[in-house]
């Protein structure tokens, strides 16, 4: 019975204690230390529940305090030390010495990590041969991805900070567009009178003004075959117009009008300095003066095109500038312009096929100025004259090409010879095959002409070589003006 009231007391007793304990605070060691040593016989007789408890770690546990309830069974969540029941201070000091060691080997492990980065970046670089610019005044470098060379003229976009915005350049170029309707006569079966009719319609810029008038620049497709012409002005005005003048194998025209309705003329630059991928914008009228002034943007697809043509003067080569700008028809005539607000070329045709898409042509302005200076000043464009009218030998059916011409396959076949004419005089004749000019090749009747009309002058003298009844021969022809 005594031993029964010991045993309560002693459990009691161990309760409160390790009620008290849960801060884990300097003074709850002790007190348990003093305990232990107090009743160091009677553990070894019998082991408290609440041993393990005590020894063990607070912040892995999971527990709510006994309040002198023994009947409830309390579980601390950690690891007995498989030799011993008991944790004692000596095995907490060493988990503090292990955790403080697997700090340091991470630690170590992220400074080595660092390096080794550091070195592999360093390494690529010097590998690479990329330049490496250090900042005066401050440390460290930067790396250059960007080679510029000083020969590169790079041209401004519509996006740069110091340049015009596509509104800014279409409201200063729109005064400068104009519409350009084409009137023809038309009979009327009713009462047997003809009438000026609306046939077309297209656009212009206006490029130069004296102190009577004001010119202006479309294509000759535009005008052509016009009785009449009319201009439709910014303001919605619409006054007539003159044609000074046109050409067929550029496909350019020149209009007048009173000067009184100019107020502004259009800017044009250099076309030469063009590049593929220079943004352009386009103003014209497609489909008529109820889209006028339709701006549409796009970039320069290509430069130096060459696009084969057909004109009321005969076949020919234009040299133009490609785009993918929207030019619709009613475009023609309009201006294709560059982020510095300026013209660099005249938008002229695109290929119209299902199958494409973006395909516009523009004549460059350093083509279109030497034209309209010498519309402005002849009316026409002077070019040398042979007096010859000619087919491509290509384009005979080969039965009768080869009992006619032999084994000739390329060349150019005189089919008349006006008389009086420079090719008369000079002894040529028809069916002569025409092969070269000044000891260059010709092929057809399109490369004849770009030669003429582009390498020599109205009073020239030219040699020109063709094969008569199957023998190569030449003659000096001296050229006039048309």
């Amino acid at each position: 019975m005594d031993n029964q009231k010991k045993e309560q007391s002693r459990f009691e007793s161990n309760n409160e204690n390790h009620y008290n304990s849960t801060n884990f605070s300097q003074s709850s060691f002790e007190h348990l230390n003093n305990r232990d040593e107090n009743n160091q016989n009677q553990q070894n007789e019998t082991d408290s529940p609440f041993d393990n408890y005590v020894s063990g770690d607070r912040s892995e546990q999971n527990f709510q305090p006994p309040f002198n309830q023994p009947n409830i069974n309390y579980s601390a969540h950690f690891q007995e030390d498989p030799n011993n029941n008991q944790f004692s201070i000596q095995n907490r000091s060493k988990q503090t010495i292990k955790r403080k060691s697997g700090w340091l080997k991470k630690i170590v492990a992220y400074i080595s990590v660092g390096v080794i980065s550091s070195a592999i970046t360093i390494g690529a670089l010097m590998y690479f041969d990329f330049p490496i610019d250090k900042n005066d005044g401050e440390s460290g470098y930067n790396v250059n991805l960007q080679k510029q060379s000083n020969d590169v003229e790079y041209t401004p976009t519509f996006a740069s900070a110091d340049q015009a915005s596509i509104a800014d350049v279409v409201e200063e170029l729109s005064p400068t567009i104009v519409g350009v309707i084409n009137l023809q006569q038309m009979n009327n079966h009713f009462n047997f009178q003809s009438q000026n009719v609306q046939a077309g319609t297209g656009s212009g810029v206006i490029f130069h003004k004296d102190d009577k008038y004001g010119y202006i620049i479309t294509n000759n497709h535009v005008i052509e075959g016009a009785s009449e012409v009319e201009v439709s002005l910014y303001d919605g005005e619409t006054v007539k117009a003159e044609i000074v003048g046109s050409d067929a194998l550029t496909d350019l025209a020149v209009l007048k009008i009173d000067g009184s309705y100019v107020k502004k003329i259009a800017t044009f630059g250099d076309s030469n300095k063009i590049r593929p991928g220079d943004e352009v914008i386009a103003i014209g009228n497609p489909l008529g003066l109820e889209f006028s002034r339709t701006v549409t943007q796009g970039i320069i697809s290509a430069i130096d095109r060459t696009v084969a043509v057909t004109t009321s003067a005969g076949e020919w080569e234009l040299d133009v500038i490609q785009t993918d700008a929207a030019i619709n028809p009613g475009n023609s005539g309009g201006a294709l312009i560059n982020a510095n607000g300026e013209v660099i070329g005249i938008n002229s045709l695109k290929i119209a096929d299902e199958r494409v898409e973006g395909l516009g042509f523009a004549i460059p302005t350093n083509d279109v100025f030497p034209i309209a200076e010498q519309l402005i000043e002849n009316g026409v464009v002077k070019r040398p004259f042979l007096g010859i009218e000619m087919y491509d030998i290509a384009d005979v059916v080969p039965f009768y090409r080869q009992s006619m011409f032999g084994n000739i396959e390329t060349g150019i076949v005189v089919a008349g010879i006006r008389e009086q004419s420079p090719a008369a005089k000079a002894g040529l004749q028809v069916n002569d095959v025409i092969v070269g000019i000044d000891g260059n090749e010709v092929k057809n009747s399109k490369e004849l002409r770009k030669y003429l009309y582009s390498e020599v002058k109205p009073g020239d003298t030219i040699k020109i070589e063709f094969y008569r009844d199957g023998k190569r021969q030449s003659v000096n022809v001296e050229t006039i003006e048309n």
